[in-house]
This record gives C-alpha cells, sequence and structure tokens, in this order.
C-alpha cells in the first residue's frame, strides 16, 4: 500500500486532473452500480455532502433513526451548516426503522406554509449504534420504493457497507441498488490510511465536488490517498470474511456477522468500560466503551486469530486484576455487596458481535 501510495502518478484534483483519483473513483462507481464516485477527507464530510445536496433548499428536512451515526456523532452539521431540519424515527435494535413510522414522518405538501419539505431518507448499513446490524437488500428495497412514492432520494451511510455485503452474501450493487446516494468510508474495514468516497448520479457528483470545495475538502494531489485506497478496495475487500471469522471466535458465537463486537459488563460487577479498557491497553489490546456498560472491540485484517485468543486471554486477567482492586471510589453506589471472588465469566454476560 505504502509502495502503491509512493509510486503514485498524481496531479491536481481541484481542477480534476489527478489521473490516479479519476481511475480509482470510475473504479468504485463501478464496483457499486452508480454513475460517478468523488473521494472525500472523511466520512462526515461524505455525508454531509450528500444531504446538503440532495436538500438544496435550506429548511428541507431529512428524516433518519434517532440512533444513527449522522444524528448523533457528525456534530450536527447538517443543521448548523446545511439548514436542514433532522426528523427522527425510532431505531429497532436491528438497525431498521419501522417503514410505517418512516411514511407517516413525511411532511404532507398541504402543510407546506407550516411544515419544513421532507426531501431525503437516510438508512445507515452497517448500523453503528445498534451493534453493527447488517440491513437487509429487501428491506432497503423497500425503504427505496417508499422514497419513490413520495418523490425522496435515499442515502445510506454505508460506512462499512463492504463489511455488510460479505456478512449478508449479497454483492455491493446490488445492496445499494435503490440508494440514490451511498457513502463508503475506506479506513475502516478496508485499511486505507484516510478517506471516504461517495456515489452517485453524475449530476449529483458534479454538485458534491462544488459542495467538497465549499467545505475546505479540495485538495490537490490526492492520488497518493486514492492509491493507499485502490490497494485496499482490491486487497482487503476479499479479507473481510476472514475478519468476521475471526470475530466469531472471540464472541464464540456461530451468530456473528461483521468485524465488530460488543460485550456488556454486569453492572453488579462494579467495573466500568472505561476502567477495563484502560486495564486492557496494559496488555496492549485496545477496545473502547460503546456505553456505561458496554465495550467494543474492532476485529481487522492485521490482527491474526492468535491475537484475538491473546486477547480474550487479556480479558480474563484484566478483569481477575480490577475485581480484586474493589471498586473505584468514585462509585457513589452502595458498595457493601462487592464481593472480590466473583467469577470473572460472570463479569460479562452478553456478546454481540455483528
Amino acid at each position: 500500500m505504502r509502495a502503491a501510495m509512493a509510486g503514485a502518478d498524481v496531479d491536481d484534483d481541484v481542477l480534476s486532473g489527478d489521473p490516479t483519483a479519476q481511475r480509482f473513483e470510475e473504479e468504485v462507481a463501478r464496483i457499486m452500480g452508480k454513475e460517478a464516485a468523488v473521494f472525500v477527507p472523511s466520512g462526515t464530510m461524505g455525508n454531509l455532502i450528500s444531504v446538503l445536496v440532495h436538500c438544496e433548499v435550506r429548511g428541507s428536512e431529512v428524516i433518519l433513526g434517532d440512533n444513527s451515526h449522522i444524528h448523533i456523532y457528525e456534530n450536527g452539521g447538517i443543521s448548523s451548516i446545511g439548514g436542514v431540519h433532522p426528523r427522527t424515527v425510532k431505531n429497532n435494535p436491528d438497525g431498521t426503522m419501522d417503514i410505517d413510522r418512516i411514511e407517516a414522518a413525511i411532511r404532507h405538501p398541504d402543510g407546506a406554509l407550516y411544515y419544513p419539505t421532507t426531501r431525503l431518507i437516510c438508512l445507515e448499513n452497517t448500523h453503528a449504534n445498534c451493534g453493527g446490524r447488517c440491513i437487509s437488500v429487501e428491506y432497503t428495497d423497500r425503504v427505496g420504493e417508499l422514497a419513490r412514492k413520495h418523490g425522496l432520494k435515499l442515502h445510506i451511510d454505508g460506512a462499512r457497507i463492504f463489511n455488510a455485503s460479505a456478512a449478508l452474501g449479497v454483492p455491493v450493487h446490488r445492496l445499494v441498488q435503490a440508494a440514490d446516494s451511498v457513502s463508503v468510508c475506506l479506513s475502516k474495514g478496508l485499511g486505507a490510511p484516510v478517506g471516504s468516497v461517495i456515489v452517485g448520479t453524475k449530476d449529483f457528483i458534479t454538485k458534491a465536488r462544488r459542495l467538497r470545495k465549499t467545505l475546505g475538502g479540495g485538495m490537490r494531489q490526492i492520488g497518493v490517498l486514492c492509491a493507499a485506497a485502490y490497494v485496499a478496495l482490491r486487497d482487503n475487500v476479499v479479507k473481510l470474511e476472514d475478519d468476521h471469522r475471526k470475530a466469531k471466535i472471540f464472541a464464540g458465537s456461530q451468530f456473528s456477522l461483521c468485524d465488530q463486537v460488543f460485550f456488556n459488563i454486569n453492572e453488579s460487577s462494579m467495573i466500568s468500560p472505561i476502567s477495563l479498557c484502560e486495564a486492557l491497553e496494559k496488555f496492549g489490546v485496545l477496545a473502547m466503551p460503546a456505553s456505561s456498560t458496554s465495550v467494543r472491540v474492532v476485529i481487522h485484517y492485521q490482527i491474526s486469530e492468535s491475537d484475538v485468543h491473546y486477547a480474550l486471554t487479556s480479558i480474563k486477567v484484566a478483569l481477575s486484576l480490577l475485581l480484586l482492586e474493589g471498586p473505584k471510589s468514585s462509585y457513589s453506589r452502595n458498595t457493601s455487596c462487592w464481593n472480590h471472588k466473583m467469577r470473572t465469566e460472570s463479569v460479562i454476560h452478553h456478546f454481540t458481535c455483528s
């Protein structure tokens, strides 16, 4: 990958002249089954640009999940920068939103004097805050049909769409066929150093390029980044199934999907996700708190099966040490029931692998 970056043929991409970027974008568009693509520095910018292109009129409304990445983790950019109003629909545990609830959230034209105008629906696949769940092609098609019925556009935040494709056994172009635009992260499961890519129609991408420049995302010789992304696309997509297999080993579940594992910590153990992650870091195992009671671990192609077993052993050792230490003084809850002999197996009481 670094050799490809060093040898990349480059030019000025702002002036649409970087040959490596052009080849990469054309290849992504072909794989995704869309007309065109554009490289952007981050997934957050990719989603922001996509929403703003579809919602060109300020005060437009987008329907999206109440637990979606765009709504929670992207700094409210669609509102603060784009003047787009988010209308949330409750996410189900599997990452979907009930179709009837989506339809009920669409503003009726008769209320245009009072309400924002609905122009866009956003889905997320895989859905990060719902445990990395994969959204089925059947569900996506149904939402696409609903969008077309009401004259709306459909955008998919597909940061890990290739993981979803591998896990579901559905070609990625078919998985996003119903979408008008898709953002794909290149630096997560695919393992490129930086960047995302947006795909859509030629007209959509033309507008997206202009917005990318407006938002400060117009870079010059981006061929060095696109060369790495091309290697990731060429070499690492086929490795995703093995990432999923190793995630299953980590979770000990035959029903696991994708590259992420979430596990809950029994609250009675008095061990916080933060303290466990800090303890694991001392063993060279990096994990992150997913909530006040759960921890998130991500597997990628550079993690071997032996690394997975080492991480599992490290978790057991870290839990044992934390149990021996007892509750931290910062805990406000009653600690009289503390039992330092609590078995580590009872501390982690549920794995969700997705």
